[in-house]
């Protein structure tokens, strides 16, 4: 009897699933023999784990010689607020020196990597733009390229590479919330979005990267991945990480995405929302991870998101109901540093957002960019697409 297509995929999915996910810091058998005999430097946080093990840890273990730790946002242990600089530290387990890309070099210099042989990179990554892990990579990868050393990715799944959506970023405005033309939800794993730096010339370096990608097995990038470990401080849950996406717009407002409180990113709101339509609320304290945030010890007023379920799509109604239930100016909705057109990656969500247009309006501006986005993407997957 001839299986239908969509009990097929079922069957294979159920297959996936009844194996267990090995990421590729689980997949020591391929990758420790490159590292063997040389020394080693490693960019890592909290989220860099085998098994229970730091991975650190384990390949020391292993008599891997590692030199250098290298630490994105958020720092080694993953504890500093958002934003926060971070500072070079000595690892007091390893006495190995780690050297912050957070602080005032977000890459590494030919001196920090003076004596290393080799780079491994391990971060687990939620694939949305503007996380700034992405952002790393990519300076780490040029460093090594100008260095000549190799890297090699330890590639992770993605909790959100199942859709792809959002505005393509204009390259004006480049920062490190967005350094390349890629959807806000680019639907890659960090090792693809690797393959993809190195094969679109993306990267600002003379030399060619020497990159190696260690991709996961029984990986089913249509699944939701549930992740063990935080990836920052404030994405604190899989629903915080799904709904980050549409949530983090209001980084570059002046409304709160609950920080301070104990669902950061499943909650939006600010003392300044009208009562009447935004009837949940929260009061901010200082935590680890958000020491000082915004709207500290007061009211706001607007959505607990906790129990809604998120969609396979950025939701703009949160952003433009918050808009329209600003009581202050208007004018003071959106920070004046405009960080918001850097998250966006472009002026026009804003002006969109301003001048009433509707979510669907919106969306079909991104249409064509998402187009041509797609096939870049395709060329560089390690996985089934969906």
């Amino acid at each position: 009897m001839r299986l239908s297509f969509f009990l097929f995929f079922a069957l294979m999915i159920q297959l996936v699933h009844s194996q267990s996910l090995l990421s590729g810091a689980d997949r020591g058998d391929v990758y420790l023999s490159k590292l063997k005999g040389k020394k080693l430097a490693i960019t890592c946080n909290q989220t860099s784990v085998v098994g229970k093990q730091h991975i650190v840890d384990y390949l020391m273990s292993q008599g891997i010689e590692v030199v250098k730790i290298f630490s994105p946002e958020h720092g080694f242990r993953g504890d500093a607020d958002a934003g926060a600089k971070v500072k070079s530290e000595i690892d007091p387990k390893t006495n190995i020196r780690i050297k912050s890309l957070y602080g005032k070099n977000l890459k590494p210099t030919a001196v920090d990597l003076h004596g290393a042989d080799i780079m491994l990179f391990d971060i687990q990554d939620v694939g949305v733009r503007f996380y700034t892990y992405i952002s790393t990579l990519q300076y780490v990868m040029e460093a090594c390229a100008d260095a000549q050393i190799p890297i090699i990715v330890l590639d992770r799944p993605n909790p959100n590479r199942h859709y792809i959506d959002g505005p393509v970023l204009d390259k004006k405005f480049t920062s490190f919330v967005g350094m390349q033309p890629v959807p806000v939800v680019y639907g890659m794993t960090i090792g693809e979005y690797a393959r993809m730096l190195l094969g679109e010339q993306w990267l600002n370096t003379k030399n060619k990267p020497l990159l190696d990608v260690i991709s996961c097995l029984n990986y089913s990038p249509m699944s939701i991945v549930e992740l063990k470990i935080p990836p920052s401080p404030n994405l604190k849950s899989t629903n915080a990480i799904r709904h980050y996406p549409s949530l983090c717009f209001f980084e570059g407002t002046e409304i709160s995405v609950g920080r301070g409180t104990e669902i950061p990113f499943e909650c939006y709101g600010s003392p300044y929302q009208d009562r009447r339509y935004m009837k949940d609320s929260f009061v901010p304290i200082s935590r680890k991870g958000a020491s000082s945030p915004p709207y500290m010890n007061q009211t706001c007023y607007g959505e607990n998101l906790i129990k809604v379920k998120p969609e396979s799509r950025i939701n703009l109604s949160y952003l433009m109901k918050a808009y329209k239930y600003w009581t202050k100016d208007k004018k003071d909705f959106f920070l004046a540093s405009l960080f918001f057109d850097n998250l966006a990656g472009n002026a026009t969500l804003r002006w969109q957002i301003i001048n009433g247009k509707s979510e669907d309006e919106i969306k079909a501006s991104w249409t064509s960019g998402i187009a041509k986005f797609k096939k870049i993407r395709k060329k560089y997957l390690l996985y089934a697409d969906f």
